[in-house]
């Protein structure tokens, strides 16, 4: 089958939806694909996606399809946009299909719950191709939508990836898509910030300010980086946009949907309301199990972590767990990471 695509987009969310507009506005030929055929049916004659992108009109340009095995035969590039507790999956289907010459970078921000596995190996284990690669950073969804100028990530092995990503994206002038090779710590960052975005929610639940913010969000990057070397990530990437730059944008917004968990569980409502009242997923939910699981089986210290955890998973209250934080030892700030 001719190749007649740019590029697919797997994931018909908020994130994979506001991707396909900014590669549709620059000229791109592109399909998404749903799993639902009524979502698939609106963006193809409303050009709408009422449920994660509400308010917008989609681009003529941007088509849907349910039909997975179709579409991944006509194009040389794939942009995997769904949720981790989904991503295998999804993967395994995109891998019954997809030949050892066609790229596949994936933007999921979270680890596989039962195994801390990674996205990028899950793609190795369910797919052919070598050509894999992660796109992330301080990515808000609504912002793309609403025109605001934004960076990212792309994190790949191989050149050939970074560049073929990087060429969809460079006559947009709406996002700046930067390379780099450290897949570990791109991964890790993107995932781990919305655990200190649950943290942060709570805080500005409670009514604390900036200062406390910072302090959740500084000492969080050192979390961030420790459990990052710990699986061998180069300390100097949490200093760009999957670290530093993803924790600044998703602890700090309300449009975040982390950040939204944690202060309505400040203001008393419990997880279970939260999530069921949720049309899109919550990352750090899964992702805080995840983690701390991880940090236990390897004996990471992290404070931040597992005060989340007690307040989603054993009913801890959040006055409860910032008593604790507070009064934990002081030591050497960056003790944890030197010399690694």
């Amino acid at each position: 089958m001719k190749r007649d695509l740019d590029v697919l987009i797997v994931g018909g969310g908020s994130f994979g939806t506001a991707l396909a507009v900014l590669l549709c506005e620059t000229g791109k030929s592109l399909e998404m694909w749903v799993r639902r055929k009524d979502l698939a049916e609106e963006i193809n004659t409303k050009h709408t996606n009422s449920l994660y992108a509400k308010g917008h009109t989609l681009p003529e340009g941007v088509r849907a399809t349910t039909d997975l095995a179709e579409v991944v035969k006509r194009t040389p590039a794939i942009l995997m946009a769904v949720p981790s507790k989904s991503f295998r999956e999804v993967s395994r289907a995109v891998g019954d299909t997809i030949q050892g010459d066609q790229i596949l970078v994936h933007t999921t921000k979270g680890f596989e719950i039962e195994t801390f596995k990674r996205m990028s190996t899950i793609l190795r284990e369910e797919t052919c191709t070598l050509k894999t690669g992660v796109f992330a950073g301080p990515n808000l969804a609504g912002e793309i939508m609403a025109r605001h100028p934004a960076g990212a990530t792309v994190a790949s092995h191989y050149d050939e990836v970074i560049e073929v990503i990087q060429a969809l994206f460079k006559e947009s002038g709406l996002i700046r898509v930067y390379g780099g090779h450290d897949v570990v710590g791109t991964e890790v960052g993107s995932a781990f910030k919305n655990i200190i975005a649950l943290a942060a929610g709570m805080s500005d639940g409670m009514g604390f300010g900036d200062n406390t913010k910072s302090l959740l969000i500084t000492r969080g990057l050192s979390e961030m980086a420790r459990v990052g070397v710990c699986m061998g990530a180069d300390v100097f990437t949490f200093g760009g946009l999957t670290g530093v730059g993803d924790l600044m944008c998703t602890c700090a917004s309300s449009l975040s949907r982390n950040h939204q968990v944690g202060s309505r569980l400040a203001k008393g409502e419990t997880l279970d309301e939260i999530l069921e009242s949720m049309t899109q997923v919550a990352e750090g939910v899964p992702t805080t199990k995840a983690v701390k699981r991880y940090a236990d089986s390897v004996g990471l210290d992290l404070p931040i972590v597992t005060a989340v955890h007690r307040l989603l998973f054993e009913g801890w209250k959040v006055e409860d767990a910032l008593v604790q934080l507070m009064h934990l030892p002081i030591g050497d700030e960056l003790a944890s990471l030197r010399y690694r």
